[in-house]
């Protein structure tokens, strides 16, 4: 499910203005537009990237621009210091006062904290700005890497569940898992 910005930050006329980018002692997240679909396609043709959510298939260009259209007003670029691309970063509304977090980050950048630090400020914006009571993230079971960014941003388990895919993934036997973390737990 795809939400628009209004969805995401209301109505007024906050939506999207330049206090929604989102600083980091390392990091500079900035809203997605549809320029960066060029990152995203580079970023979705890593295997390795690819792995856990489509068995390492890259994500086809068309499907990319739908995915992006779809991901304004709730999606940040994320860059360091030096304006190297390291990933993006979402949280869609998912219900009233709820978002999902996402992230996905370049391969050359795993193992430098960027994932959690990115996924913090993003938990934070969603609390502070968004006014958001919980924020919960799911990755298959056997995505150490992802869970261990979610346990990082105090986020808690919540379930384990397994769902039908079109296509198996090695893993999904072991289903996937659930985080949350909630307003009060800050």
């Amino acid at each position: 499910m795809n939400e628009t910005p209004e969805a995401i930050h209301g109505t007024s006329d906050e939506s999207m203005t330049a206090i929604d980018v989102v600083r980091t002692e390392r990091l500079r997240l900035e809203p997605v537009t549809m320029d960066d679909v060029v990152l995203h396609a580079e970023l979705d043709s890593d295997p390795e990237v690819m792995q856990y959510i489509t068995g390492g298939k890259p994500t086809p260009q068309s499907e990319l621009v739908e995915i992006i259209r779809g991901a304004i007003g709730n999606r940040w670029i994320a860059r360091d210091a030096a304006e190297e691309f390291v990933g993006w970063f979402s949280l869609p509304a998912r219900g009233p006062r709820e978002a999902e977090l996402g992230y996905r980050l370049r391969r050359t950048m795993w193992g430098n904290g960027y994932a959690s630090e990115g996924a913090r400020a993003v938990i934070e914006f969603g609390f502070d700005r968004l006014g958001l009571d919980r924020i919960w993230a799911q990755t298959m079971t056997v995505n150490d890497r992802s869970r261990r960014v979610m346990e990082a941003c105090g986020m808690t388990f919540v379930r384990t569940f397994h769902l039908d895919w079109p296509e198996t993934i090695a893993g999904t036997e072991h289903g996937d898992v659930e985080y949350e973390i909630r307003r009060p737990q800050r």
